[in-house]
């Protein structure tokens, strides 16, 4: 009886994520394959074709959108990648005390909503007299991006023996030097993990671009403009394009992250 109550436990937890793995997925691969449907409309298969990718690649309204969600999200990441690692390795210096309210505060921009974040930012550069454009665009993924370094970098510099800094400090090294020799090395599975997440954050962003942006658009964007307008298959190949990207660089991530528990 035991056995059969563990096996039929055993098969509604697997029906279970069997049910959520179907509701989650279904829709993107149904879309992934209508990306390659040689018919404009969606309610029949007609063929294979790989026409809409190449109308995708000839659109100049498109290349310009991923001319600017690259240049975006490169900038981007850099920039969060830098602030994100010096914040974190000062945070570590600081007393228990004041890193954890800086930590507890730097939570906020990773859980509140992307559209009360956009707004702000919004208003922000509007007070300041700032053009929304490009570079608002940029600053406001910054902005969202940082938190994320800083929380891949923090564990690593918790896990790093704090001995290696004082040793290079009592034989004579600079301590700029130190923190290039001895503690950037150290904490560097962290800066690339946070920096792919930057990376992966900023590239599909639509809510903060949407409002921090002026006519440039970024690739999110332009998916959002063409739903309203009724959604072409060649938005469903730019879609797919994009779900591609994003998951590669998560498994990424993800494996980095598995490779470095094991180490």
């Amino acid at each position: 009886m035991k056995n059969r109550g563990h096996r039929a436990g055993k098969l509604l937890k697997g029906l279970w994520l069997a049910l959520v793995l179907a509701f989650l997925y279904i829709p993107i691969i149904v879309m992934i394959a209508l990306s390659f449907n040689a018919s404009v409309s969606r309610a029949a298969w007609t063929g294979f074709t790989l026409d809409w990718y190449v109308k995708l690649f000839k659109s100049k309204q498109i290349m310009a959108a991923l001319n600017v969600t690259i240049t975006v999200a490169v900038i981007a990441t850099v920039v969060s990648t830098v602030m994100g690692t010096l914040g974190a390795i000062g945070m570590h210096a600081m007393s228990t005390g004041m890193a954890n309210l800086l930590i507890n505060v730097s939570y906020l921009p990773m859980t509140t909503p992307d559209i009360v974040t956009g707004v702000s930012l919004m208003l922000m550069f509007i007070f300041v007299k700032v053009p929304l454009g490009k570079w608002t665009m940029i600053m406001a993924h910054i902005a969202f991006d940082t938190p994320y370094v800083l929380f891949s970098v923090m564990p690593k510099l918790r896990q790093m023996n704090p001995n290696l800094y004082e040793a290079a400090l009592d034989l004579g090294c600079h301590p700029a030097k130190a923190l290039y020799k001895v503690i950037i090395p150290e904490i560097m599975p962290g800066i690339v993990t946070g920096a792919l997440l930057a990376f992966t954050m900023s590239l599909d962003d639509f809510v903060i671009s949407y409002f921090t942006s002026n006519t440039d658009q970024n690739l999110a964007m332009i998916v959002y403009s063409a739903a309203r307008r009724g959604v072409e298959p060649t938005m469903y190949a730019l879609s797919t394009l994009m779900f591609i990207v994003v998951l590669g660089l998560l498994l990424i991530v993800n494996r980095r992250n598995g490779l470095e528990e094991i180490a």
